[in-house]
């Protein structure tokens, strides 16, 4: 019998986020501090069943991975917080068999209640293979002005389980917003650290090196973002007290912690009817014999909808930006897609729309987001009956999306 590997006290850090906080940004510069004699690898987790966040993050690396020392898994179709331990079981133990990192970056999906996670994580089976450092949580300043998002437990479950919350897109929040921004952080968690990100300091900023005023705010940038860098990377090494406050218990009421594993009634998003794959290449295995390939499904208060297309199919950029911009009540747009433009990577979310042009991929790859329930704002509406109407006549738009129109708009794009 083939003797198994054991792994002890192997740093590992998740990273957290509500869909489209900026999770893959914060991770992009993680990895760009990584010593270069040192084996990283990343565990994706995509509540969809494309695997895109992957490509997303080689295509901001150069597609250098295996020259960085940097392995990545993804865990498409689901979510990994679910009842059952086995898919992360099995994901963890192939990366860390496959690869031997030094290090691991854990990426739950953004409609995943965090507390599942570090529940599993807290299992006496990783107390000794996995050092849990940092629990770094991304919160968009943008997404929480809006009530549905502050007000969802969902959104405010990430905060709670956070040791590091990181905020980014808060550029157009004044004085006294980022005040209750702090104050409603502290009612939630009262022990997490603020880190505001360098980008919201620096983004619309421009500099003219003819201008010696301008280059010293350049400098003074540059000092800034370098700071906030260093403060990132520090978290890497920090022990975290929620996962070891939540490990304690777990020694000393074990039955506690297969109880937390079922899901809560007020999660954002429930475990998929469908199973999660392990492996990437499992997941898409149909898709890849037979493409195109699109699929759709509903998962409590979203609609998810993604399509994989041959890479000699060429879209026109500017057609499939205005229809993806148009489609009802969307919350993310995520893609690799092979356009008029180039290939390019897709990146929307409602308070950002990130395009960049990227080397060519071995398929197109488009997935979207689609939020049934839309909570409405309170100073929209005065009455609850005129909420209720507003929220039924959402849904309802959503309910008439036929998906085979939608397929057959898609390919109509097809130069």
């Amino acid at each position: 019998m083939k003797n198994s590997i054991i792994f002890q006290n192997i740093p590992c850090t998740l990273v957290t986020g509500f869909l489209g906080a900026g999770k893959t940004t914060v991770i992009n510069q993680l990895l760009a501090t990584k010593p270069n004699d040192e084996r990283w690898a990343l565990l994706i987790n995509e509540f969809g069943r494309i695997g895109i966040d992957g490509a997303l993050l080689a295509s901001s690396q150069d597609n250098d991975l295996e020259q960085k020392n940097i392995a990545i898994r993804e865990v498409s179709g689901g979510c990994i917080c679910c009842t059952s331990q086995l898919p992360l079981q099995i994901a963890i133990s192939r990366l860390l068999s496959d690869h031997h990192p030094q290090r691991l970056l854990i990426e739950p999906t953004g409609l995943a209640h965090p507390r599942e996670l570090i529940l599993q994580l807290s299992a006496s089976h990783w107390q000794t293979a996995l050092q849990m450092n940092t629990v770094m949580t991304v919160l968009s300043g943008e997404q929480w002005q809006h009530i549905k998002y502050r007000d969802h437990d969902g959104f405010q479950a990430h905060v709670r389980d956070a040791d590091v919350l990181i905020i980014n897109r808060y550029t157009q929040l004044d004085t006294s917003e980022k005040q209750a921004l702090v104050e409603w952080i502290a009612k939630l968690n009262s022990h997490v650290k603020i880190i505001w990100t360098a980008s919201g300091l620096t983004a619309s900023e421009t500099i003219d090196s003819s201008d010696v005023h301008s280059s010293d705010k350049f400098v003074a940038n540059k000092l800034v973002a370098d700071a906030y860098s260093s403060t990132l990377n520090d978290q890497l090494n920090k022990p975290s007290s929620i996962i070891s406050n939540q490990r304690k218990v777990s020694i000393a009421h074990p039955q506690k912690s297969l109880i937390g594993l079922q899901s809560q009634a007020n999660s954002l998003a429930a475990a998929p009817s469908s199973s999660s794959s392990t492996d990437e290449t499992e997941a898409q295995t149909s898709a890849d014999n037979d493409l195109p390939y699109r699929y759709h499904e509903e998962q409590q208060d979203f609609q998810l909808a993604g399509w994989r297309l041959p890479a000699h199919y060429m879209l026109n950029a500017d057609d499939l930006q205005n229809w993806l911009l148009a489609l009802p009540n969307w919350q993310r747009i995520k893609g690799v897609v092979h356009t008029s433009d180039g290939w390019m990577q897709i990146n929307f979310n409602p308070g950002s729309l990130t395009t960049k042009t990227i080397n060519p991929q071995t398929d197109s790859r488009l997935e979207i987001i689609l939020q049934l329930d839309v909570a409405v704002d309170t100073n929209a509406v005065d009455t609850a009956t005129e909420k209720t109407e507003t929220e039924h006549d959402a849904k309802a738009s959503l309910a008439l999306i036929d998906w085979e129109d939608c397929d057959r708009e898609l390919m109509a794009m097809v130069i």
